[in-house]
């Protein structure tokens, strides 16, 4: 199990977004991991709702303001290393391949097209050549808990549901404090085993009825319990990090 190692000088942001239609309402999520003045490592949990949106602007909109939650914060910005890891192919090309050839083209696409969210491409351009970023992507809903955590704010806003951020010292930080850093496997493994969620093992079958949660171990007990209940909700967890994260956003759904 690969640990995340926090250091000085260098920035973690986990991040992720989420739209419920395409345009529809979404919202994005972000856990940062940093050290702080005193050599504390630290949390910061973002996030943001937009009424009418798209999955992709809330990827966007995801690491940005995870990097502009640093601006002010440290004087120099250039002497820190930002690794942001992401789920988002679309960021992670838009960056890495496509930005340098829509500026040259005037902010156009091959094709002659005006490139689609262009105002939040160029604010991540800017912030890019004032920052140290590197990217990692990662497979999304596969027990690793940044993104999954990410996942549930980016959600949770999308539905207009109330959030509990997160602003503290990591020994204070709700979830554990090692399952918040584990990435599970290399990052070079990571991005070559992109699993889907139903092709990842479950760890528990989570499932609100009646307004109380359950966790069956087996999926055949919790078909059972949700099948014909009105307002159920279940969902397969990959990890007692997930499960945990799970039960949270059933809970507040409920609330």
């Amino acid at each position: 199990m690969k640990l995340l190692q926090i250091e000085e000088k260098k920035v973690v942001i986990f991040t992720d977004g989420s739209s419920r239609g395409n345009p529809g309402p979404g919202g994005y999520g972000v856990v940062a991991i940093y050290m702080d003045g005193h050599g504390e490592v630290c949390v910061d949990e973002l996030g943001g709702r937009e009424d009418m949106t798209t999955n992709n602007r809330m990827e966007l909109k995801a690491v940005i303001e995870g990097l502009k939650n640093f601006i002010g914060y440290y004087a120099n910005l250039k002497e820190y290393t930002f690794t942001i890891y992401l789920d988002s192919a679309y960021v992670e090309n838009g960056i890495t391949k496509w930005v340098s050839g829509w500026k040259k083209n005037g902010w156009k696409t091959g094709t002659k097209e005006d490139v689609k969210n262009q105002d939040l491409w160029m604010e991540l351009d800017e912030l890019k050549s004032k920052m140290n970023i590197s990217l990692i992507r990662v497979p999304g809903h596969a027990g690793i808990s940044g993104n999954e955590r990410c996942d549930v704010i980016a959600t949770m806003y999308a539905d207009n549901l109330p959030v509990r951020l997160f602003t503290g010292r990591i020994t204070s930080y709700p979830l554990d404090e090692r399952n918040i850093l584990e990435l599970g496997t290399d990052s070079i493994s990571l991005q070559k085993k992109k699993k889907s969620s139903s092709s990842v093992k479950a760890h528990s079958y989570v499932s609100l009825v009646d307004g109380k949660i359950h966790i069956d171990v087996d999926w055949k007990t919790c078909e059972s319990r949700v099948k014909g209940k009105s307002g159920a909700l279940f969902k397969k967890s990959t990890s007692p990090i997930d499960e945990k994260i799970i039960v949270e956003e059933f809970l507040k759904k409920n609330s």
